[in-house]
């Protein structure tokens, strides 16, 4: 009995990280070879749109920001930036009014970004709302790329895609995050061609102006719970690589850290919120990706790793078989490089060979930290932010 729950451990750790993955790509070959395959309805479709903006004491950024987006390659007549600002206090308000076209929303009160949103969002009249994180820089295209989705009644959102900018200097948190978000890149686009994209990120997504909800005060991950109650009502989240939203990397592994725990209590919140998307006989297939791709990671994964270990020395004792040393000795080689590459980060030199360990490790700490965080009700909705290389 304790060599089958072993190998189910691993096989759904394997699972959650890799195996998903690799049974989506044989899915998604197998109905390409058949010629199923997604197309546009209308490439060319613009609609008018709010670029809503949330910012809070960005002013260090904001007026890149604001060039940035008022470069973008859409029709001036069909796009609205709308920036608010409740409870900045560092001019930032001020440097937004110096642009005339730019409109701004701003309450001296600070109650938390999603409070924000909903304050403004009963006034935006476009059929479609764009969402975008204030210190990140969009590509000139991503405007056009992301609203042409919608000229298919069925899709409700629409996910941009997360580039983490590295530089060669870049330690443990740039390089690990950044191939984080190179897979979740490559998962996305799959689970896209299947069915939809299991939540979008907040720094770049559009959603039918029609289909927002007011959302919980107290949301942690609001972006995520706000695409998933769409695709719970039916309609398809999808995903489009050519709308980016460019950042540079957390300045280091403890910042990114700060942000991590932070996402995985709003994660455990939103299982909790999303109960009803565990049922596969209602939801079917957005079960199946809501399942396989983010509820192991944020519950079950970080406490089987745990106890695969002293299962694993167990075993090691009381078998014969050399393929228990062998796991064994890959296990303590893992946590050896992780504990080499938080040695090394904080000592400055740069082995990327072992940040990917050591940063794989943080991710699965942070469940903890942000499950303890989340029954705690410790969670504050006002975002501290990672301070960004």
């Amino acid at each position: 009995m304790i060599e089958i729950l072993f190998w189910v451990l691993l096989f759904i750790i394997f699972y959650g990280y890799v195996g998903y993955g690799i049974l989506l790509a044989f899915i998604i070959l197998i109905r390409r070879s058949l010629g199923y395959t997604r197309k546009l309805v209308d490439p060319d479709f613009q609609p008018e749109v709010t670029l809503l903006i949330a910012a809070y004491n960005e002013i260090e950024f904001i007026e890149d920001k604001i060039k940035n987006c008022l470069a973008l390659d859409y029709p001036k007549e069909k796009l609205k930036i709308v920036f608010v600002t409740d409870g900045s206090d560092d001019g930032t308000p001020d440097k937004i009014r110096q642009f005339a076209t730019i409109e701004l929303h701003h309450q001296p009160e600070r109650k938390g970004k999603i409070a924000a949103v909903n304050r403004v969002m009963p006034l935006i009249t476009t059929p479609v709302t764009i969402f975008c994180d204030a210190n990140t820089l969009l590509n000139k295209e991503a405007i056009k790329n992301i609203v042409r989705h919608f000229a298919d009644e069925g899709v409700g959102c629409v996910a941009g895609e997360k580039k983490i900018l590295l530089s060669e200097k870049e330690a443990a948190s740039g390089a690990g995050e950044g191939l984080y978000w190179k897979y979740e890149s490559f998962l996305k686009k799959l689970d896209s061609e299947l069915y939809t994209v299991v939540g979008a990120a907040g720094e770049l997504f559009a959603v039918r102006t029609k289909l927002f909800e007011q959302m919980e005060s107290n949301a942690i991950i609001e972006d995520f719970v706000m695409s998933l109650r769409i695709a719970q009502k039916g309609f398809r989240v999808v995903y489009e690589p050519e709308a980016c939203a460019l950042e540079t990397s957390s300045a280091n592994v403890k910042e990114e850290l700060k942000r991590k725990v932070r996402i995985c209590a709003g994660g455990i919140q939103s299982i909790v919120w999303l109960k009803d998307l565990l049922n596969p006989f209602k939801y079917g297939t957005l079960t199946f990706q809501y399942v396989s791709h983010r509820v192991l990671r944020w519950s079950l994964i970080p406490l089987f790793l745990l106890l695969a270990f002293p299962i694993n020395i167990y075993l090691v004792g009381v078998s014969q078989s050399i393929l228990y040393s062998v796991l064994l000795f890959g296990q303590v080689a893992f946590y050896v490089a992780a504990l080499l590459g938080w040695y090394l980060q904080h000592k400055r030199i740069k082995v990327k060979a072992l940040f990917v360990p050591y940063y794989f490790f943080i991710m699965n700490l942070s469940v903890y930290l942000g499950f303890v965080r989340y029954l705690r009700g410790r969670q504050s909705v006002l975002w501290e932010r990672a301070k960004r290389a």
